[in-house]
């Protein structure tokens, strides 16, 4: 794996190289109370117009997690890192925040729901992609700005609706064994995305990201809800024992 990714985690986590071609990213059994993270990404020391991936691209890797059902997130893929922060959860922000664009492998327990379509899985296992246009940060402010009025349902519920035009977004849910390795493959071209699980396609859309993308590998214990009623929530969530994300044979082909 020697594709210039940065190691982030959080105090008491470990990210491992345990033979050449294989690294774990391992947060311990923990309460609520503590935000527990580990990341490698390509991505974190640089602004957005210099991430180093654009279309058309393939990304394969083969992964398991040591839970089936591990409290908080993790995945692997692309994106382009719009809130900057962990939803709030990871630090300050790095850059100013944007619209989401983004193709990846991504496991979400509850309660958490990033889905604003109400017709998309909101947990569970999923390959995902969302699709924005590249508005100028000046014009996105304004929004940015009310977040605050966000938490109450009436503003959040409204601005769901606001922002279904404008991002569009496709997801399917996988039903497998992650604690078992499998190979998961991204191709990623300007029309279309093809997610593979072990040369099997699980997901072929044409929602496909837009502009230059950072790759990111993460596992966490955080959740983010944005559900049809309004009501935005995030936190931490707590687990009995460690979860541990392992990753080798990384290959990123670019023509």
């Amino acid at each position: 794996m020697n594709y210039n990714l940065d190691p982030y985690l959080t105090k008491n986590v470990k990210i491992e190289r345990a033979e050449p071609d294989l690294v774990s990213l391992t947060i311990p059994s923990g309460e609520n109370r503590d935000y527990r993270w580990a990341q490698l990404d390509d991505y974190h020391k640089v602004s957005r117009r210099k991430f180093p991936w654009q279309s058309p691209l393939k990304i394969s890797l083969q992964a398991r997690c040591s839970l089936q059902e591990h409290a908080g997130t993790w995945g692997f893929g692309l994106w382009n890192d719009p809130f900057s922060a962990s939803l709030g959860l990871g630090g300050m922000a790095r850059r100013l925040p944007a619209l989401p664009n983004c193709a990846w492998f991504f496991y979400a327990s509850p309660p958490n729901h990033l889905e604003i379509h109400d017709r998309f899985p909101s947990n569970g296992f999923l390959a995902a992609t969302f699709q924005s246009p590249r508005i100028p940060t000046p014009f996105l402010l304004p929004a940015f700005l009310g977040l605050p009025l966000f938490v109450l349902p009436f503003f959040a519920k409204h601005f769901r609706k606001w922002l279904r035009p404008i991002i569009k977004q496709d997801a399917v849910q996988i039903p497998i064994d992650l604690t078992q390795w499998h190979t998961y493959q991204i191709d990623w071209s300007d029309q279309t995305v093809n997610f593979m699980i072990d040369e099997m396609l699980v997901l072929p859309t044409t929602i496909s990201p837009k502009g230059k993308l950072g790759l990111v590998i993460w596992i966490d214990n955080q959740y983010a809800a944005f559900p049809p009623g309004g009501k935005i929530r995030f936190g931490t969530l707590s687990q009995e024992t460690e979860s541990r994300l392992e990753i080798k044979g990384l290959d990123i082909i670019q023509p």
